[in-house]
């Protein structure tokens, strides 16, 4: 008797039942979707990039999303420019990795000009934009690297054309100490309806949970100081 693999809600879940021997077809499709966020009773609005995964595994459909980066107009997380090119950093690493195991999909990016709102970048610095992967890196470098982390869920309000969902984001908060100088990050692991809390919130903890493990795993492969938090 065949069994019956459960359905899919990470990127790690394909590459896993792939190397199981499923037969796994994925689509890709970006939303790029403003929010209103209230952080420690901070109302905010920023931009969410997210792309939703589709297709079948054996034969059976699945879809899920993830959320790649947040954007903001102002100085309460990356600007939106900023945005684009940590959430294409990303996702490009999630091709790679499902290409390592024969998954194909067409490897499209993020891009400003999907926004319906325009933005005036012509004055933003031009910083170097680093990743949590880019301080792993420097870690296994040898250079010494301390992570602070910080697990919040934050309230939020998505808005679509003709509608608007409450949701539930699981944040992480990155507070990272690297030659003498300090810097932060966020992203979030997993959301859910609000008003579907009762049921979605424990597999939306269960997902968030283990994007961490994957995290911690990195962490200490590179030596990186850090002391493991987890949603409960």
């Amino acid at each position: 008797m065949k069994e019956t693999r459960v359905m899919p809600k990470r990127v790690t879940d394909l590459i896993e039942a792939r190397r199981n021997g499923a037969e796994v077809s994925c689509e890709t499709a970006f939303e790029i979707v403003p929010v209103d966020f209230e952080h420690r009773h901070n109302p905010f609005k920023a931009f969410v990039f997210l792309c939703r995964y589709s297709g079948s595994m054996d034969g059976r459909p699945y879809t899920f999303r993830k959320c790649y980066a947040r954007g903001c107009p102002h100085n309460l997380c990356p600007h939106v420019s900023q945005a684009v090119l940590i959430a294409n950093r990303y996702l490009q690493r999630d091709y790679r990795r499902l290409r390592d195991v024969d998954i194909e999909v067409e490897e499209k990016l993020f891009t400003l000009n999907e926004m319906v709102v325009q933005f005036d970048t012509a004055k933003e610095e031009r910083d170097a934009v680093l990743t949590i992967d880019d301080y792993i890196g420097i870690a296994k470098e040898g250079t010494p690297v301390e992570v602070v982390i910080d697990l919040e869920y934050v309230p939020a309000v998505e808005h679509f054309v003709h509608h608007e969902n409450s949701q539930t984001f699981l944040s992480v908060n990155f507070g990272i100490t690297c030659l003498g100088g300090k810097c932060h990050f966020e992203r979030c692991l997993a959301c859910y309806p609000t008003e579907e809390e009762s049921q979605e919130k424990p597999l939306m903890i269960q997902v968030a949970n283990e994007r961490l493990k994957l995290m911690y795993q990195n962490f200490d492969g590179a030596g990186i100081k850090y002391e493991e938090r987890f949603f409960v």
